[in-house]
């Protein structure tokens, strides 16, 4: 466990071995959790009332930051990847323009709404349960305000569970969801988490929150992978068949009948040649072209979307992966926008 993932935890032990009474610490801790959705639904209306002054948007992406990272199973680096994301997005060494000619400069495209306050929230001794209902009333907070859709910055994949749920409950109903990850993050609970990263989609399907989960571009898949995508009518598709499942994968048609869809982007999706900084190294993944085609190629009412696992500890020293997560935000954000 990181020195992060142990402070919160640390600070509540001491707190309780000296005695403090449970009433004193329950509503101190309440008074945080209100603040930090104050902050997030505040921001979130001013978006949205300022777009509805534009005008000419239905739809308009809207960053969420959840910088959580305790959840992963090896390393805890993508607790710091919102801030470094949203540096490369603006990054001047390229411009804010999207492949389709979006540009990210207009309000009515992408606006920000800050970060889930995740260690803030920790330190105060605000468990795992707390926390993904936090998650869930921020996202909710972002979709009660027309155009705006959340696109959310990860943070490690354990944040994708509490985002679908949100939109899911939101919406009145089940979404399509595309997951493009290395792994198929499934697993009941890994290593007795019911909350990790490796079991969001475990979570998900367990409430019902989809009706189609598509994965694509598995190539760490273990027997309990293969198991839980049956029991849970997963449409798994493995690297070592992607050259057969091509067409079909960058001609998806998806949500029809349903509420939406979301999207779910592991950035270990991509071979490590080009997103080296992840924490669990694939070898054998998808190109940042196959991607792109099959994003751009999807024909969908994407209603919400998350891009997790980027882990600046491991990235480049010129921040390679920290750009290509802003190029998938870019293009992330060209799907949810109209």
């Amino acid at each position: 466990m990181s020195i992060i993932a142990r402070r919160g935890v640390h600070y509540l032990q001491k707190l309780n071995t000296a005695n403090v009474p449970a009433a004193l610490l329950e509503n101190g801790q309440k008074r945080v959790i209100d603040a930090s959705l104050t902050l997030i639904r505040e921001r979130a209306k001013l978006k949205g009332e300022l777009l509805r002054a534009l005008g000419g948007s239905v739809a308009s992406a809207s960053l969420l930051g959840v910088p959580l990272g305790h959840n992963s199973s090896y390393l805890q680096g993508p607790a710091f990847a919102p801030p470094r994301i949203r540096e490369a997005i603006w990054c001047g060494s390229t411009n804010s323009t999207t492949e389709e000619g979006k540009e990210l400069n207009d309000p009515r495209v992408l606006t920000d709404v800050g970060d889930v306050p995740i260690q803030e929230l920790r330190d105060c001794g605000v468990d795992d349960d707390k926390l993904m209902n936090i998650i869930s009333d921020s996202v909710k907070s972002v979709m009660e305000e027309y155009p705006l859709r959340p696109l959310v910055l990860g943070g490690d994949h354990s944040i994708s569970f509490p985002v679908v749920r949100a939109a899911s409950e939101k919406l009145g109903g089940p979404v399509d969801i595309l997951h493009l990850d290395a792994h198929p993050d499934i697993y009941h609970a890994f290593e007795g988490n019911k909350y990790s990263h490796a079991s969001s989609f475990a979570r998900i399907m367990e409430g019902g929150y989809a009706r189609r989960l598509l994965q694509v571009g598995i190539r760490s898949i273990t027997n309990e992978g293969r198991e839980q995508g049956k029991r849970f009518g997963v449409e798994q598709y493995e690297m070592r068949t992607f050259s057969r499942d091509r067409e079909l994968l960058e001609n998806l048609k998806l949500g029809e009948g349903v509420k939406g869809v979301y999207i779910s982007v592991d950035i270990d999706c991509l071979d490590p040649a080009f997103a080296p900084g992840v924490s669990h190294i694939e070898p054998g993944g998808l190109s940042f072209r196959d991607v792109l085609n099959i994003l751009h190629n999807l024909q969908a009412d994407v209603v919400a979307a998350d891009l997790v696992e980027f882990n600046p500890q491991r990235d480049t020293v010129d921040g390679m992966t920290a750009m290509v997560a802003a190029k998938l935000v870019r293009e992330l954000t060209a799907k949810i926008s109209k």
